[in-house]
């Protein structure tokens, strides 16, 4: 007869229901009856230790968690900044901010006593300062200049330029294969800690509204504004549908990528057509929407022609959409589509943070168990990860 798992059955049922997973779900995750898992839930009988291992796992909880005598207190709730009548965060959005309140806090503890090395930027303005102040002080602080990117590629550089100040970044579109994140439900969340500043972004969103997201974060960092944010876009000043902290940070977000002397530089014409306005967006890895937007509250354009090239632009947006889908549909059947493994766990990652958790680990503050846990790379593969990442540096 198997052995038996004596958890403790409100902290096995806590275990659960943090992680927004139904009874139904949670039992045929061990093929068994909802009735005998309640069972184990009220403390009436109790699992194997091969099924509270396999739950243990589904809940993304040490398994060792569900023996002890009370419930844990637990990492706090990120504040919502999202949408008004966004739905409750599912249990991949939970689990990604989990994953990264776990990173941050091993991190800041790392560096706790490191008042040096603390990031002066975080919280160095506040909401009622002014946006384009806050815009120029994220340029200058990472060195970067929206109208000289040295790439093609503006959302790696602006990247590789925060993890060079400090900020760990990660990007992820999926928990696993079977449970991925959804952009309306989550675009992005920031920690705003000096010994540790971490911005999140949901890699499931196109390239230019990731690049949004991400400086829209950082705005979060440097107002010291921790929280979760979805529907992140370039938005119109009377607009009322966002909480004032997001309209604030949206209007950061576009003062630092898409500056005025850039859109004061147009030919006369550029504005008779979406196509025109598609080329200036995508060479500075922005949105037609994000310039539109952006030259309406700078008064380059007036409102009738900015729904009528709004209009346009939706149009060539939805047109862009069909030919990426039929692309990846293409290179499925080709074969061509199955992710990479270890680009993605750099991109969970960052660079950043996975050379502070190696320097770690070989300096013997951590264990190779641990170290392990935070990379979610076996120990023996470490040299492969790190292979990995010389190549994005």
């Amino acid at each position: 007869m198997a052995e038996r798992a004596y958890i403790t059955a409100k902290v096995f049922k806590w275990a659960r229901e943090s992680a927004k997973i139904t009874e139904d779900a949670a039992a045929s995750n061990v093929a068994v009856s909802v009735d005998r898992f309640k069972e184990w839930e009220t403390g009436e009988s109790y699992p194997t230790i091969k099924q509270a291992q396999k739950l243990a796992k589904v809940y993304k909880r040490p398994f060792a968690v569900l023996f002890l005598p009370e419930i844990p207190n637990d990492f706090h709730p990120l504040q919502d900044f999202r949408k008004k009548g966004s739905k409750e965060l599912s249990t991949s959005s939970i689990f990604i901010i989990r994953e990264i309140q776990q990173k941050q806090a091993w991190i800041s503890e790392l560096n706790e006593d490191d008042e040096e090395n603390a990031a002066q930027f975080v919280g160095r303005f506040s909401f009622n300062d002014s946006p384009v102040k806050v815009a120029r002080d994220i340029l200058n602080t990472l060195e970067i200049n929206p109208l000289d990117y040295k790439t093609n590629n503006p959302l790696l550089e602006w990247i590789h330029r925060a993890e060079k100040k400090g900020i760990f970044i990660s990007r992820a579109g999926s928990i696993h294969s079977k449970l991925k994140l959804v952009v309306d439900e989550i675009q992005g969340f920031a920690i705003a800690d000096k010994y540790a500043p971490f911005v999140f972004i949901n890699s499931r969103d196109w390239k230019s509204p990731q690049l949004f997201t991400l400086v829209h974060e950082l705005a979060h960092l440097w107002i010291a504004e921790t929280g979760v944010s979805n529907k992140i876009e370039a938005s119109i000043k009377s607009s009322k549908d966002y909480h004032p902290i997001e309209s604030f940070c949206n209007e950061v977000a576009a003062n630092a990528l898409i500056l005025e002397e850039f859109i004061t530089s147009f030919e006369d014409n550029i504005f008779d057509n979406a196509k025109d306005i598609f080329k200036k967006a995508k060479s500075i890895g922005v949105s037609s929407f994000a310039l539109l937007v952006r030259a309406l509250n700078l008064n380059v354009i007036s409102l009738s022609v900015y729904k009528k090239l709004k209009e346009q632009a939706d149009y060539e947006y939805n047109e862009f959409i069909k030919r990426e889908e039929k692309k990846k549909a293409k290179q499925k059947e080709q074969k061509k589509d199955t992710p990479l493994y270890y680009p993605l766990i750099v991109n969970r990652n960052g660079i950043l943070f996975i050379q502070t958790a190696l320097d770690a680990y070989r300096a013997g503050f951590i264990d190779p168990a641990y170290a392990s846990s935070l990379l979610s790379v076996k120990v023996n593969n470490f040299s492969k990860l790190e292979k990995q990442i010389y190549k994005w540096i």
